[in-house]
Formats: C-alpha cells, structure tokens, sequence
C-alpha cells in the first residue's frame, strides 16, 4: 500500500466525513485504530485540520462507498495526480507578510505537537522562522506562550500543502530508517545464553550413593 503523506490529518477527514469504520480508517491511513478512536475523541490531534484524500487524488469517492456498504473492504491508495509535478526550489529564506509572523508561534507549536519527528532546521527553512523562535515555543519561555494555539502552517498561509507535504514525509522517511537501524543493532545483540543447570552430585564421600542391608539395619542391633 502506498504511503500517506499526512495520516493523522487525512484520518480526521475520514472520520468527519464518512462511515467508514475506526478499523477501515486505521489500516489506510497506517494508524492504529486505537489512535483513530483518540482522534474520533478528540483525544489526539486535536484542532487538527482534516487533509481531503480525495482532493488529493490518494482516494476516491467509488472507493469510500465501497467501504461504507462493506465494513470489511480495505481501502486502496490510489495514486496521486500531483507526484509528478515539480515544485520550483526557493531560494533564500521564505518572506512572510508582517500580518503573518505573529503566526509563526501558532505553527511551531503545531509541530511540536503533531510531527514531533520533523526537526527544527526544517520547521525554520519551511515557515521562515528562526531556532531561538522554535526553542521558545517548546520550552514555554516566549514572550506570548499563553496565547500560543496549534495551527498548521498551510492554514495559516506560511507554506503551501504540497511543501508541508514534503517536508513531513522527508522527516517521517528519516525516522523509519533510524528505527530500522536501532532494530537491527539491538537484534544484533541477541539474548543472553540461558545458564546451564548446576549439576547435583549424587555421590557421597564415600564413593556410593546406595545403602547396604548392614547399614539399614545397624541401629537395631544389639
């Protein structure tokens, strides 16, 4: 199956604008259907704005109805219209209207929250923001932390959703090959060999473990 660019965000949509069961949900967009419940809950991703896969040419309308009309149909991933489209490379740090830049706290706290695994040189290269900027919003010591609510940025019109895009599935590309790597180093290792059993020696000091007839009998001699 191919990969969802934005799961969670494309979750959200599933959710609120179909029937399509948690588990459906949870197995096209690669989730666990225990977080597509949390999601349903407003338990994770909250404020979350819902990515339409339809628009985005990675679902269709046919496909959702199947799965509505049959609760154990899978979905299918169809391809999307827009991979082949190339994005011009900016040059230079992106310009933000001043108008915008009081938003650019509201987008860093959305990715703190939610792509946790997208690191700050690419937040600052995406919204045109700075790493002190970033390390403020985390650290709860910007000068307006109480009025600071998650927002992503293609919302708030700091970057288009094909550059969100990008950005999130570089940093999601980057972590599975770590995960991998960490897997197969602790795999590596392997498993301590198990001790082998002390062996009981059943042998007296005498040489012999078994008892005579004299020695049964000795104490009731006279």
């Amino acid at each position: 199956m191919a990969e969802i660019l934005m799961p969670k965000a494309t979750a959200v949509w599933l959710i609120d604008n179909t029937t399509l069961s948690f588990d459906q949900i949870a197995k096209f967009c690669n989730l666990h259907h225990l977080e597509v419940k949390g999601i349903a809950d407003g338990d994770v991703a909250e404020n979350m704005r819902g990515v339409d896969p339809i628009a985005g040419g990675i679902l269709t309308r046919e496909e959702i109805r199947k799965g509505e009309d049959d609760a154990s149909y899978q979905l299918r991933v169809q391809k999307s219209k827009i991979d082949h489209i190339p994005q011009p490379k900016r040059k230079g740090a992106r310009y933000t209207p001043v108008t915008r830049r009081a938003d650019k706290p509201n987008a860093i706290a959305w990715f703190i929250r939610n792509h946790p695994e997208v690191n700050d040189p690419q937040i600052s290269k995406l919204i045109g923001t700075t790493k002190s900027t970033i390390t403020k919003v985390r650290d709860r010591t910007h000068h307006d932390s109480a009025n600071i609510k998650p927002v992503d940025p293609v919302t708030l019109g700091l970057c288009s959703q094909i550059e969100l895009d990008e950005v999130i599935a570089k940093a999601a590309d980057k972590r599975r090959k770590m995960d991998a790597e960490k897997a197969k180093l602790e795999e590596g290792r392997g498993l301590k060999p198990a001790e082998a059993p002390e062996e009981v020696d059943t042998d007296s000091d005498s040489g012999s473990g078994e008892l005579s007839a004299e020695d049964v009998f000795r104490d009731f001699t006279g």
